[in-house]
Parts: C-alpha cells; sequence; structure tokens
C-alpha cells in the first residue's frame, strides 16, 4: 500500500523540492500544474518558432509517492533540510489505494462516435471476447478505426482532431485525393481512406510519427502513402488537412497553399479561436473561414480560389 503526500511550491523551488523528497525516502515525485483549469493556468511549451514561456509553472503541486504510514511530516522536514527549503506549512496526506495499473490507465481512452459515419476506439475496447479480428470495418454502423495511444499524436480526444474528423465526415464523398500533412499518429489520413478517399497521402517530419501511422495502417487495413517532409511532394490534392499549430501553419502557408488542387479544399486546425483570423489572413490564394470551433480551438477550411 502507499501514501501520497501533497503540497505546492513556488516555481524556482520545484527541483530542489523534488530532488530532495526522493533522497529523503519518496518512490517517485509527480509535478503538475497548481492552477491548472483555472484563469492562471501556464502553458509549459511553446509553439516551434515562437519564444519559450518561462521554465515551470507559477506555481507547482508535488505528489510524492510513499509507503503507506510514512510520518509525512517528519519526511517532510528531512526534504526541507536536505533541499534548505523550510517545509510546507500546509500538505495533503492520503492513501493511494492499490488497483490494476494497465487497465486504469486504458480507461482514459474509450470509444469515440464521431459525426454519422465514424467510430474511434482503441483495441482493449474492441467488442466481442478478447477483441474482435483486425482489421475491424464497422462498430455500429460506422466505419471503426482502431487506435491506441502512442508517442505520435492523435487519438481523436483532442478537440482539433475532432474538428477535422468531424470535417472529413461531412464532406468526403468518395473518389477524393487527400493529404494529411503533419499525420501524426495518422488517424485523419485512415480517417480519409475510410470515408472512401481513392489516394490518401500522409506527410509528418518526425520518424515516430511516420512508423505510427505506418502501423495504424496496417492494424486499419488502409493504404497510405507515408512520406517524410524531405521526400518529393505529392501531386496537388483535393483534400488538404493540416492539424499541427499556429506558428508551422504560418509558416507552411506557401507550400500548403500550393499542395491544394484548383477548386480543391484546405482545412486547418490546431488553432485558439484568437488566432484564427491570423492564420486565414496567410493563405490569400484559399477562401478559408471558420468552418467550427470547440472547446477554445477553430478550425479553419476554404476552397482554393481559382
Amino acid at each position: 500500500m502507499w501514501s501520497e503526500i501533497v503540497f505546492v511550491v513556488e516555481r524556482d523551488a520545484v527541483d530542489a523540492w523534488s530532488d530532495a523528497l526522493l533522497e529523503a525516502g519518496a518512490a517517485s515525485v509527480q509535478a503538475e500544474d497548481a492552477d491548472a483549469e483555472s484563469a492562471d493556468e501556464a502553458p509549459l511549451f511553446g509553439e516551434p518558432g515562437e519564444p519559450a514561456p518561462a521554465s515551470g509553472w507559477l506555481r507547482t503541486r508535488l505528489a510524492a509517492l510513499v509507503d503507506a504510514g510514512t510520518d509525512a511530516q517528519a519526511l517532510l522536514a528531512r526534504a526541507g533540510a536536505i533541499c534548505a527549503h523550510d517545509p510546507p506549512s500546509r500538505f495533503e496526506s492520503r492513501p493511494v489505494p492499490d488497483q490494476d495499473w494497465v487497465r486504469a490507465t486504458q480507461a482514459q481512452f474509450a470509444p469515440i462516435p464521431v459525426g454519422r459515419r465514424l467510430w474511434i476506439t482503441p483495441s482493449w475496447h474492441l467488442p466481442g471476447e478478447g477483441g474482435a479480428p483486425s482489421p475491424v470495418r464497422s462498430i455500429e454502423g460506422r466505419h471503426a478505426i482502431v487506435l491506441d495511444p502512442g508517442l505520435a499524436f492523435g487519438t481523436g480526444s483532442h478537440p482539433t482532431t475532432r474538428l477535422c474528423l468531424e470535417w472529413l465526415d461531412e464532406h468526403l464523398r468518395g473518389g477524393e485525393s487527400v493529404i494529411d500533412y503533419g499525420c501524426g499518429s495518422g488517424i485523419l489520413a485512415i480517417a480519409a481512406a475510410r470515408l472512401g478517399a481513392a489516394r490518401v497521402c500522409a506527410i509528418d517530419i518526425d520518424t515516430q510519427a511516420l512508423e505510427s501511422a505506418r502501423r495504424n495502417a496496417a492494424v486499419n487495413g488502409v493504404t497510405l502513402d507515408i512520406r517524410a517532409t524531405t521526400d518529393a511532394r505529392p501531386d496537388p490534392a483535393d483534400v488538404v488537412v493540416a492539424n499541427i499549430l499556429a506558428n508551422p501553419l504560418r509558416i507552411l502557408a506557401p507550400l500548403l497553399s500550393a499542395l491544394v488542387a484548383p477548386d480543391g479544399r484546405l482545412v486547418l486546425a490546431g488553432l485558439l479561436d484568437r488566432q484564427a483570423s491570423g492564420i486565414a489572413a496567410c493563405y490569400p490564394a484559399i477562401a478559408l473561414e471558420p468552418w467550427r470551433s470547440l472547446d477554445g480551438w477553430t478550425c479553419l477550411a476554404g476552397v482554393r480560389r481559382s
């Protein structure tokens, strides 16, 4: 059995306290933003090409994992002496019940119906005893995409991914050529293939993402043209979708615009609502408009001007 000792420290003291707690006998130390889900929540990472935010959060909640029965006050006193800080005046000690940690982790990822035609599911939620045979073609009359969380971005749960999936669900009719630029796990490219696209190219700068996309395409029984950003450009496509971040979308505007065929459509996501108009202005050849917003994120979509 385990217990957790939880308290809040200022930004400059996080490393010292974390090291001291481990030296004093903690099995592990977890750090998280003490102001998460509030107006004071702070980003830990900046966008590529932009200055990084200040290192760490303004206030950090530390949770030290210790043996059940550990004297929390004594351990904090030992750790404080090691790092030359006064022990916290306020802390919480709470039990951590034993459980199936693999199952608990998997429980965070549930099947997600998207739009009218798609169903995103981790492999451990497949119907049938022991999981259905792979590849799974449909679940409850929807096109199934089987995708487990991994190193590459894209499980369907993030608002930006969901917005792109919803756009594809509502607009693809079959036979289109599609480019997924910044494909990550390959979820959008796989969805396009499931929805009947005739040719789907998935592109990414990250070799781990490309490997993830290959693996997920095989699991789902779809054929993707998977390329690194250093490979030859594909032919312009009827639909180009890019779910990245604002600054890369700004830098990539000439390239992404060129990848859209005449009268083709461009779909951009990874944008906060306040960033949408500025990014749209970077694409004069495309009539980009906000298509839909979700939880503070906007998806832009538009047709290439003739």
